[in-house]
């Protein structure tokens, strides 16, 4: 028996260095990413330098997303691939300490045994961590990779069907479109490819744009999360104007005009309180 409950606390141990050694490697593989997608091109030896790791484990690292076609490899270091749509992870990349600062103040809105929408974006897919440790919490996705990092005891996850997009990793069309139009009473949090004053909020996707504005129109409530580069800067499609919108949670206080705006509107605006750029944020 004794050497029955050693053997259980051995595996058990082995589980929880494997998962640890998942989580580093797949952060070391995303810092790879970010590097790649900002400069165009990575050498190994500045990869190295900069992750603090040695070089076998970088090169380790490169060969395999560029076995998963995330990156070409190059003569001592490795590149963007330019024929195929990266949009999820190209879009992930940029301005992630901003996504980061708002998602932390939505998910601060949560409360435990609450039904809410999550949209496709990355934003919004940056409030997962933040979830996880609600209780009784119940989960509308359209996106498989928020879907997977939800994994939860506390969250319920519904996962809208249709057809699946493996460079967006989400599910849009007829079917997604049907099954939630079956849903009300949630509080959706919406993000956006660019918002304008007259247009309202916009995506460069009309697929996820008919989504957003399903999930719109059907909740009691929708909050925005939009980094400041989104404001003055509408994309193509719209998916609704300012009218079902509560609450703006942005990275730092928006201009004037845009604050005027919001107030005419009735709509609050959450930002950081030490931002510099925030002298009088509303909350």
């Amino acid at each position: 028996m004794i050497k029955y409950y050693h053997r259980i606390q051995l595996l058990t141990k082995i589980r929880r260095q494997k998962r640890s050694m998942t989580s580093t490697i797949q952060q070391r593989r995303e810092a790879v990413m970010s590097h790649v997608y900002q400069l165009g091109h990575v050498s190994v030896r500045q990869l190295a330098e900069d992750l603090a790791v040695s070089e076998a484990t970088v090169r380790r690292d490169l060969h395999g997303l560029a076995t998963e076609g995330l990156l070409e490899l190059t003569h001592g270091g490795a590149s963007v691939v330019h024929t195929s749509d990266y949009s999820f992870i190209s879009k992930s990349m940029r301005n992630v300490n901003a996504k980061r600062i708002i998602a932390k103040l939505a998910s601060e809105l949560i409360s435990d045994g609450e039904q809410i929408f999550l949209d496709s974006g990355t934003t919004c897919f940056e409030m997962t961590p933040f979830l996880r440790s609600k209780r009784d919490l119940s989960v509308i996705v359209s996106s498989i990779r928020t879907a997977r990092e939800l994994h939860s005891p506390g969250v319920s996850v519904l996962l809208l069907g249709g057809q699946y997009r493996p460079e967006r990793m989400d599910a849009v069309g007829p079917i997604a479109f049907e099954v939630l139009e079956r849903f009300r009473g949630y509080r959706a949090f919406l993000g956006a490819d660019g918002l304008g004053m007259d247009f309202g909020l916009t995506s460069v996707d009309i697929d996820s744009a008919n989504i957003f504005t399903q999930a719109a129109r059907n909740a009691r409530e929708c909050v925005l999360l939009a980094d400041s580069s989104k404001f003055d800067n509408p994309s193509l499609y719209k998916i609704t104007d300012f009218q079902p919108i509560s609450t703006v949670i942005t990275d730092k206080q928006p201009s004037p005009e845009w604050i005027d705006f919001f107030n005419n509107q009735s709509v609050n605006v959450i930002c950081p309180k030490d931002n510099s750029d925030n002298t009088n944020p509303q909350e």
